[in-house]
């Protein structure tokens, strides 16, 4: 008999990451696959040593870059696969990824490094950003989730306040699409094809996040979500993604980000969809 590993972040303490993991064990159990639960800090990265009663593959929840590099070095399977994690895990890395392949997205410009105890507020340089993308524009750091860490920018002192703030953090700044404020649609893809999708929208926030306030429904893709949405996952060459869209000019689809563990209970209560079993299947037969 198979079996795996499904890994989520132990030092977070909201029960949704253990949730999640919880979804991927049930369905490997389904189809027959034996499944335990770890925590990141339950498998330790000792170089020194073999890993004991390895798992034929693990489904990867976590964010710990280092360990998903660890297992898939000792040879293990791992999905999604390290480099895909981090690219979709640092948002410059992947608007880098997206707009290499043509990917449709906001204007985008990503900040430079700029170290903690220094500054290049009379360069000149933010005057560039303000005159290319104008105001209100979204500042969004490197790392974050749920739609934390995502900033509408409506003032030049805001503007200001903020990239003082991030001096020393990944971020970009990001031409404010107003035509999708307080929505867009999360198009969960296993294996290149799409197996759930969901409107969420929001009255109370610029963001749909449900985490925020959002709520979600039932929705059609339409012909050219569906492609842009699969393009996207590609283009980071994620296997399991949950690929966010926005409405842009006569709703023409743009891509918001591409989550590489995204979650899956939201759009599993909104559309009885079970992405983890589509998940296990696709794994399944990838391994043959």
């Amino acid at each position: 008999m198979l079996n795996c590993w499904v890994i989520y972040n132990g030092s977070l303490t909201s029960d949704k990451f253990k949730d999640q993991a919880q979804l991927l064990k049930e369905a490997a159990e389904r189809a027959g696959v034996q499944a335990k639960l770890k925590k990141n800090f339950e498998v330790l990265i000792d170089l020194d040593k073999v890993i004991e009663q390895r798992p034929h593959f693990v489904v990867f929840l976590d964010k710990d870059i280092l360990l998903a590099q660890f297992l898939k070095n000792a040879g293990i399977a791992v999905f999604n696969d390290p480099d895909v994690i981090e690219t979709c895990d640092n948002k410059a890395k992947q608007y880098l990824q997206l707009a290499a392949s043509g990917v449709p997205m906001p204007e985008t410009i990503i900040a430079p490094k700029v170290y903690p105890a220094f500054t290049i507020r009379d360069s000149g340089y933010y005057e560039r950003v303000l005159e290319r993308l104008g105001l209100p524009m979204i500042i969004k750091e490197g790392h974050g989730s749920f739609g934390m860490k995502v900033y509408l920018i409506e003032t030049e002192q805001q503007f200001y306040d903020k990239t003082d703030e991030l001096r020393g953090v990944d971020y970009v700044f990001q031409k404010f699409i107003a035509t999708s404020r307080g929505r867009d649609i999360r198009v969960n893809i296993v294996g290149g094809e799409i197996v759930a999708a969901m409107y969420r929208y929001s009255e109370t926030d610029f963001r749909a996040n449900i985490t925020n306030g959002g709520v979600a429904s039932e929705v059609e893709l339409t012909v050219a979500q569906q492609a842009l949405a699969i393009r996207a996952a590609e283009a980071v060459s994620a296997e399991f993604a949950g690929v966010d869209l926005l409405f842009g000019e006569n709703e023409e689809p743009l891509v918001c980000e591409v989550n590489a563990a995204a979650h899956i209970r939201n759009i599993y209560n909104v559309t009885g969809v079970n992405v983890a079993d589509a998940m296990m299947a696709y794994i399944l037969r990838k391994l043959g």
